[in-house]
């Protein structure tokens, strides 16, 4: 049986309780990416052009500090990756998670908290943080009934 991973960033805690759920439907692991600094309301106020979510969504290349390193991804085959889109795609220290890490011949399913957007062009964005044989899935966004999840899990045939 494949070992699953379901890794998370979550600066509110609603993608933490998506990713809890998750792995507990889909018998994986858990592992919180957090960053090295912790966002405050004021870092995430998305209104205001000089926040610091604002400021580093605005840049390609910046890839805020994770908090540690140590998840095992070698153990794993499969892994959901799962954030709240920011600025229609994934926060930048998705990249700074995927760039830390080998995922080569991985797996990576993502699956994301949204107030209304979808994954827009996130997929296309975070192909360049890992190896070129990763496969990154588009996956689910927002919360879904635990039936549908549990269907969506078993049609991944993981």
């Amino acid at each position: 049986m494949k070992k699953i991973l379901a890794a998370y960033f979550s600066a509110s805690g609603v993608t933490a309780e998506a990713a809890k759920k998750l792995a507990k439907a889909a018998g994986a692991d858990l592992y919180e990416i957090k960053p090295a600094v912790p966002y405050t309301d004021k870092d995430l106020d998305w209104r205001n052009e000089q926040s610091r979510s604002s400021v580093e969504m605005r840049s390609k290349t910046s890839r805020p500090a994770l908090a540690d390193n140590n998840a095992d991804i070698s153990q794993y085959d499969t892994i959901f990756l799962g954030f709240p889109i920011w600025w229609y795609v994934a926060p930048t220290i998705i990249n700074t998670f995927l760039e830390s890490y080998d995922f080569s011949g991985k797996t990576i399913i993502l699956f994301a908290t949204s107030g209304g957007s979808g994954f827009g062009s996130t997929v296309r964005n975070l192909k360049d943080s890992v190896a070129s044989d990763t496969n990154i899935i588009e996956g689910k966004i927002n919360n879904i009934s635990d039936e549908s999840l549990r269907t969506w899990i078993e049609s991944l045939n993981i």
